[in-house]
C-alpha cells in the first residue's frame, strides 16, 4: 500500500521513551516508541509522563542529596524552562520526559536499532500516550520505516478519518477496550467511548491484523458486568486481558502529580479473580 506521507521527513513529533526488545507489544521482539500526549485521563494510567504534550521534569526525590548543584545557572537550553540543571545531578535524580524529534531522525534511530529484530520476525510498535494525537507524524514515520513490521497500541479515541488513516499505515493493531458503559467510561477515563466503539466496529471489518486488549482494573473494568458487555462487543475476535500494574502510581510524585486511584486500589493483583473472570472473554 502506498505511503502518502513518506516524503514528509521535516515533520516533528514528541516522544517520551524508546524501549528495546519488548515482547508484549506485538509479534516477535520489538522496539516500542512512546509518543507524548493523550486525550484520555484514565485513573489507572501508569505512564503519566505521556499524558501532556509538553516536556516535563521528572524529579526522583529519593535520590536527591539536596546538594543544590541543580539550582546553579547553566547554559543548557533544555534546562531553562525548568529553572534547574538536569545534567548537574551526580545521583541522576532529574530527567526530562519529552523529546522533539523529526520523522527522519526517529526513523534512522529505529532502523539502526531494529535491523536485528526484523531478522527475528519482530518489528516496531508505536504507543503512547495516544499515537492518534500525532497522526500525521505516525503515518510519515510508518512510510520511512518501509518493510519493518509496524504495530500500534491505541485507545481508539480519534475521529474516524484519522483512525482509519493511521490504521492503514500499520501492519497490526492492539486496540484497547476498557469499559463498555458510556457513563462509566466518562467517569473513569474522562471521555465518552462512543467514538471508540464506532472505530472498533470499523476495525473488525478492516481486514487488518488486530487484537483487543482489556486492562483489568480492580473494581472498575474487571467486573463481571463489564467483561460480559465487552465480550458481546468483541465477539469472536482475539482478546487479551492485561493484569493491573500494582506500581501504576509510582511515577506521579516525580511529576508533582497525584495518582487518581484511591490507595485501596494501588495493591497487588488478585489473580484468582482475574482468571475467574477471564472465562467471560474466552
Amino acid at each position: 500500500m502506498p505511503m502518502p506521507y513518506r516524503m514528509a521527513t521535516h515533520m516533528n513529533g514528541t516522544i517520551f521513551d524508546i524501549r528495546e526488545f519488548t515482547v508484549h507489544d506485538g509479534p516477535g521482539p520489538r522496539i516500542t516508541v512512546f509518543l507524548k500526549g493523550c486525550p484520555l485521563r484514565c485513573r489507572w494510567c501508569h505512564n503519566p509522563e505521556g499524558l501532556s504534550t509538553a516536556r516535563q521534569l521528572l524529579y526522583r526525590q529519593n535520590l536527591c542529596t539536596h546538594c543544590g548543584a541543580c539550582r546553579k545557572p547553566c547554559q543548557h537550553p533544555e534546562c531553562h524552562p525548568f529553572g534547574r540543571c538536569v545534567h548537574a545531578c551526580a545521583a541522576g535524580c532529574l530527567s526530562i520526559a519529552g523529546e522533539e524529534i523529526s520523522v527522519q531522525q526517529l526513523a534512522q534511530r529505529l532502523r539502526k536499532r531494529g535491523e536485528i529484530l526484523k531478522r527475528m520476525d519482530g518489528g516496531i510498535t508505536i504507543s503512547g500516550g495516544e499515537p492518534m494525537l500525532q497522526a500525521d507524524f505516525v503515518c510519515a514515520l510508518a512510510g520511512e520505516l518501509g518493510d519493518f513490521h509496524k504495530a500500534i497500541q491505541t485507545s481508539g479515541y480519534a475521529e474516524p478519518e484519522t483512525y482509519q488513516k493511521v490504521i492503514h499505515c500499520m501492519d497490526s493493531v492492539m486496540q484497547d477496550i476498557k469499559l463498555a458503559d458510556t457513563q462509566a467510561h466518562i467517569r473513569y477515563t474522562g471521555v465518552s467511548n462512543v467514538r471508540i466503539l464506532e472505530n472498533i466496529e470499523w476495525l473488525k471489518t478492516s481486514g487488518k491484523e488486530f487484537v483487543f486488549r482489556v486492562p483489568l482494573i480492580p473494581g472498575i473494568t474487571d467486573t463481571e458486568e463489564n467483561l460480559r458487555a465487552i465480550s458481546r462487543i468483541v465477539g469472536p475476535f482475539r482478546t487479551e486481558l492485561l493484569p493491573y500494574n500494582a506500581l501504576a502510581g509510582a511515577k506521579y510524585p516525580m511529576l508533582g502529580m497525584e495518582y487518581p486511584l484511591s490507595a485501596e486500589r494501588n495493591r497487588s493483583e488478585d489473580f484468582t479473580k482475574y482468571f475467574a473472570n477471564a472465562v467471560l472473554l474466552a
